[in-house]
């Protein structure tokens, strides 16, 4: 998504990082002309009027008379007479203080943030001036911040190839694949590893949790040239016009899976719910309808719809199928004696 410009063409972190430098500037020229003023800082003089506007109503909390910044003009001359402070070095409080310290902790423990070095090089320098901080008693652990994800990111860190053991939710299946480590990346609370798959020829995003079991190997990680990272601004699931389209009625109760996944169409059928959504495959939906109940039916396609009908079926039959507690198999698998 585009972040919006401010008027003039600049974005809001560009008219910030303005007015931050406006004041010090006015304070060593006073009584400058606006004319000269915005040509100094490569902006209209229309745009540097607004900036002295937008100053008028900022300074220290409270926002009373004595708090906000004040200026004096003199035709087309302006003048700071008073600065809210903004040209004295910035002092962190204690609270303040710890605050960045648990900032910077949890941005060094999150995976796939670059230059890591930098993040501890500044937590070291804060903490180093905040004295008492080095030793503060703070723990940060992130959300599934788990002992795999740290043995896999130190792996990914030195640069080795992986053998995994690997739960592919969509095919219900488990696989052993060797793997070129790309990053290690957290997208919606969910530790990924970005890699190369041997196995497939491609790159793959393998979920941290459903690693069962990895074995770093000695040789280093060797990624092809035509390996390119996934664009994850949008999720990790990017539905595509290749992908199986279904289509479901459901009720009030099974809505929230219009909040949850990305679907193409969502309209109103009376008292329910219209809903078109692309899935991965027809394995993985067949057990995402299952799983949702009786007030969600398949409408499209056909052959999601027959495969839904004849697992529930087989296990109504299950259900029905009388057990023989003297069978001693039964006897033993239940605990009946």
């Amino acid at each position: 998504m585009t972040r919006p410009a401010a008027r003039g063409g600049r974005t809001s972190a560009d008219r910030l990082a303005r007015l931050l430098n406006l004041v010090p500037y006015l304070l060593a020229r006073p009584g400058i002309e606006i004319a000269e003023a915005a040509h100094d800082l490569g902006v209209t003089e229309k745009q540097l009027r607004e900036d002295l506007e937008l100053l008028w109503v900022c300074g220290l909390p409270g926002y009373g008379p004595g708090d906000l910044i004040d200026m004096a003009f003199d035709g087309d001359r302006v003048t700071i007479t008073y600065d809210a402070g903004i040209d004295r070095p910035l002092r962190l409080t204690p609270d303040e203080a710890l605050a960045l310290v648990v900032a910077l902790r949890m941005l060094a423990e999150t995976p796939g943030v670059a230059n890591r070095e930098a993040v501890e090089r500044a937590l070291a320098k804060i903490e180093s001036a905040a004295g008492d901080l080095a030793g503060a008693p703070v723990e940060v652990r992130l959300p599934g911040d788990t002992a795999r994800v740290r043995e896999l990111r130190a792996a990914v860190e030195r640069g080795r190839a992986l053998r995994i053991t690997y739960y592919t939710a969509a095919r219900d299946e488990t696989t052993e694949r060797t793997i070129d480590p790309l990053r290690m990346l957290m997208v919606g609370g969910r530790a990924y590893v970005e890699a190369w798959c041997r196995r497939a020829e491609a790159v793959r995003l393998f979920r941290a949790d459903r690693i069962d079991a990895v074995n770093e190997l000695a040789e280093q990680a060797v990624v092809p040239p035509q390996a390119r990272p996934h664009d994850l601004s949008d999720g990790v699931f990017r539905p595509s016009p290749d992908l199986p389209l279904i289509t479901l009625r459901v009720g009030r109760g099974e809505r929230w899976i219009t909040e949850y996944y990305p679907c193409e169409r969502v309209e109103a059928d009376g008292e329910q719910w219209l809903v078109s959504l692309r899935v991965t495959d027809l394995g993985w939906a067949r057990r995402f309808v299952l799983g949702l109940g009786s007030d969600v039916t398949v409408v499209a396609p056909t052959e999601l719809a027959e495969q839904v009908r004849a697992q529930a079926a087989a296990a109504l039959d299950a259900y029905a199928t009388p057990v023989d507690r003297a069978d001693p198999a039964v006897a033993g698998a239940t605990g009946v004696s």
